[in-house]
C-alpha cells in the first residue's frame, strides 16, 4: 500500500518495510560538495526512488487530498486562501524537482540541500521562505534497529513543501488522519502550525526506537552477568554505534528547533512558537535518553570485562585448589615410583617389603589431600567456585 492510499484511508497506516542498513554509509554520513563544484549542482542517487508528489489542501470547511501528475499543477493552491501541503516522496528525478522549485521559487541553495542528501539538520532563512532540515527514523519490522531518511521542509505563507528521500513509509499519518478528519485544532490554524505538527511527528518516532533499545539493554544486562558470550561485547559495541547514530541525528535537531524557537521570523507566528518549545523539550527529553543509553553500555562494557576477569580467576582459583592438592601426592607416589632395593641397603625404601605398606601409602596421601581440602576449605577458597 503506498502512502497515497493511506491518506486516503485514515484508518491505515503502513509498517516500515526497508532493509536496515542497506546504504548506511549514505544516511548518515554527511554530504559534501565535489572540489569546485557550482553552487546549487544537483547530486542524485543512482538507487533514488522516482518522486511522487502528494498535495492535501486544506481550509477549516474541507480538506482534498490527491496525487500530483506534474509539478505545475501545485501553482494553482498558492493564492488561495487555503493551506496547501505537498509532500514529495523520493528524489529520482531532477527534472521534476527542478520544475517544482521553479514552482515555489525555490533558492539553488534551497533545492540543493534538499536534494544532496545527507544534510545535517538546520534551520535557513531566505527571501519569503524558511529552510528545515530534519532526520526521520523509523524501527525495523523484524529484531533490532532503525533506518532513517532525510526530511526537508521550505515553509512559505500559506504552504509547506516536504521532501522526503523515500515513499515507503513514514509517521506523517496520524497528521494526515487528524487534517482529514477535522481532529484538534490543525485545520484553524496556518501553515506553521502544520509544520510544527510534522516536526513534532518526527521527534516523537525517535521514542519507539529508543523504546527497543532500552529493554534490549535490559536482556544485555542480564546476559552480561549470567552468561556472557564473545557475542555480548559486539552486540555491546553495536548497540553504541546505533546510539551514537541517534545523537548525531537529534543533536543538530535540537539546535534547530531552538533556532525556531528563538529568531524572530514572520513566518512562525508566536503561538506556533510556544508549541515549538513542547517540540523542543521532546527532543531535549530523546537526546537526554540516548546519553544515558550510551553510559548504561559504557557501563555494561566494563562489567563485561570485570565478568570475564572474575570467570577467568574463578578459573585459575579452581585449578590452584586442585593443584595445591595434588602436588603432595604426585611428591609420594614419585618417590615411591623410584623402586630403589631394599635389599642393597637399609637406606633404600624398606617399606617396599612391608606388609601394609601400600593401603598405608594410600592412606597417607588421602588424608593429606583431605586435610588440604578442610584448610581450603576454612580459607574461603571454594566460595562461588561453580560461578
Amino acid at each position: 500500500m503506498s502512502k497515497v492510499d493511506s491518506q486516503l484511508r485514515p484508518d491505515v497506516i503502513d509498517s516500515p518495510t526497508a532493509e536496515h542498513d542497506e546504504d548506511e554509509r549514505r544516511h548518515w554520513d554527511y554530504h559534501y560538495d565535489e572540489i569546485g563544484s557550482i553552487p546549487g549542482t544537483l547530486v542524485i542517487e543512482d538507487d533514488a526512488i522516482p518522486p511522487e508528489l502528494v498535495l492535501i489542501d486544506y481550509r477549516l470547511e474541507e480538506a482534498v487530498c490527491k496525487e500530483l501528475k506534474k509539478p505545475e499543477e501545485a501553482a494553482q493552491y498558492l493564492d488561495s486562501d487555503s493551506i496547501s501541503w505537498v509532500d514529495v516522496q523520493g528524489l529520482g528525478s531532477e527534472a521534476i524537482l527542478r520544475r517544482l522549485g521553479r514552482v515555489y521559487s525555490l533558492h539553488p541553495l534551497v533545492l540543493e540541500d534538499v536534494v544532496n542528501v545527507p544534510q545535517r539538520p538546520k534551520v535557513e532563512y531566505y527571501d519569503q521562505q524558511m529552510l528545515i532540515i530534519t532526520r526521520m527514523v523509523n524501527p525495523i519490522e523484524q529484531g533490532l534497529g532503525f533506518y532513517s531518511e532525510q526530511v526537508s521542509f521550505v515553509l512559505g505563507s500559506g504552504y509547506l513543501l516536504t521532501v522526503q528521500e523515500e515513499s515507503e513509509v513514514d509517521c506523517f499519518d496520524p497528521v494526515r488522519h487528524r487534517i482529514r478528519w477535522n481532529k484538534g485544532m490543525i485545520r484553524a490554524q496556518g501553515a506553521d502550525y502544520l509544520a510544527y505538527s510534522l516536526i513534532d511527528a518526527i521527534v516523537d518516532g525517535y521514542f519507539p526506537v529508543l523504546e527497543d533499545y532500552g529493554e534490549y539493554i535490559e536482556d544485555l544486562e542480564d546476559e552480561v552477568l549470567f552468561r556472557p558470550t564473545r557475542q555480548t561485547v559486539q552486540k555491546i559495541y553495536q548497540v553504541r554505534r546505533d546510539l551514537m547514530k541517534l545523537r548525531r541525528s537529534i543533536w543538530p535537531m535540537r539546535n534547530a528547533i531552538s533556532a525556531l524557537i528563538r529568531d524572530d521570523s514572520e513566518l512562525i507566528s508566536r503561538e506556533v512558537g510556544v508549541y515549538f518549545q513542547d517540540c523542543y523539550d521532546h527532543t531535549v527529553q530523546v537526546l537526554d535518553i540516548v546519553e544515558t543509553y550510551r553510559e548504561l553500555t559504557s557501563t555494561l562494557m566494563d562489567v563485561y570485562l570485570s565478568s570475564v576477569s572474575n570467570r577467568m580467576n574463578e578459573v585459575m582459583k579452581i585449578l590452584t585448589v586442585i593443584s595445591s592438592i595434588f602436588i603432595p601426592l604426585t611428591f609420594i607416589a614419585g618417590v615411591y615410583g623410584m623402586n630403589f632395593n631394599p635389599e642393597a641397603s637399609p637406606w633404600n625404601m624398606p617399606e617396599l617389603n612391608a606388609y601394609w605398606g601400600y593401603p598405608i601409602c594410600w592412606a597417607v596421601m588421602i588424608a593429606i589431600a583431605a586435610a588440604l581440602s578442610i584448610y581450603f576449605w576454612r580459607q574461603g577458597w571454594f566460595e562461588n567456585m561453580s560461578g
